[in-house]
């Protein structure tokens, strides 16, 4: 596997972020894939339930063939995240050749253990950072991905705070940004493209906020 950055993009749905998305992959050398509807999920509670019955289990009697437990105690914690970075990277990212940053973007993350999901993600793609988007949540319950649900403006209220509050653990390894301030000002993201250390082309931009992202086709009515 070669050695390339790693950025995610941390959102809920109707937020923006396949314009985001558009916006980052403009940068030269950049791949980031779309949602995977939280395919990572499954491979981190994999590698967590190895770890958690390593642990459960008398080492010394789970190493004995006749133990129901046989072979766990010698579960390879390194090995598991090295070939879960194998298997996402294969099937997940596909980078490209040319590719020097990879990642994806995901509306699903409202699991209660986020910050240990996210220092799992941080272990698998080692130095990997995070760009969590937002958006004004009224327009967003109002969204017919949303209106469906019960107590839809409750509902994305509670998996923003979970976010901000998992990214507040990380540091400088999250940077957030607004949808509603870079569609009215696409210079709002050149904080972001510093952060990531890409130069900001503002032509490139303004070039991908012309295009329709998502669904719905224009990225200002819902994307």
């Amino acid at each position: 596997m070669a050695e390339r950055d790693y950025v995610f993009v941390m959102t809920y749905g109707r937020s923006g972020s396949t314009l985001l998305m558009g916006i980052l992959n403009s940068i030269p050398g950049w791949l980031l894939r779309g949602e995977n509807r939280h395919a990572m999920r499954h491979l981190y509670d994999f590698h967590r339930s190895g770890l958690a019955e390593r642990e459960r289990v008398d080492a010394r009697r789970a190493s004995q063939p006749t133990h129901p437990w046989f072979g766990i105690e010698s579960f390879p914690e390194a090995d598991s995240l090295h070939h879960i970075r194998a298997l996402a990277e294969a099937t997940l990212l596909r980078p490209e050749p040319d590719t020097r940053v990879s990642g994806y973007k995901e509306i699903r993350w409202y699991d209660e253990d986020l910050p240990d999901y996210l220092d799992f993600l941080r272990q698998v793609f080692p130095g990997a950072r995070f760009v969590l988007n937002t958006r004004r949540l009224e327009d967003v319950a109002a969204s017919n991905f949303w209106t469906h649900k019960d107590d839809p403006l409750g509902r994305v209220q509670r998996i923003e705070d979970r976010m901000l509050s998992a990214a507040a653990g990380l540091g400088d390894v999250v940077h957030r940004v607004h949808y509603d301030d870079y569609v009215a000002d696409p210079e709002a993201l050149r904080g972001l493209f510093e952060w990531l250390g890409e130069d900001f082309d503002a032509d490139r931009v303004h070039e991908v906020m012309a295009t329709p992202h998502s669904r719905r086709g224009k990225h200002r009515d819902d994307s």
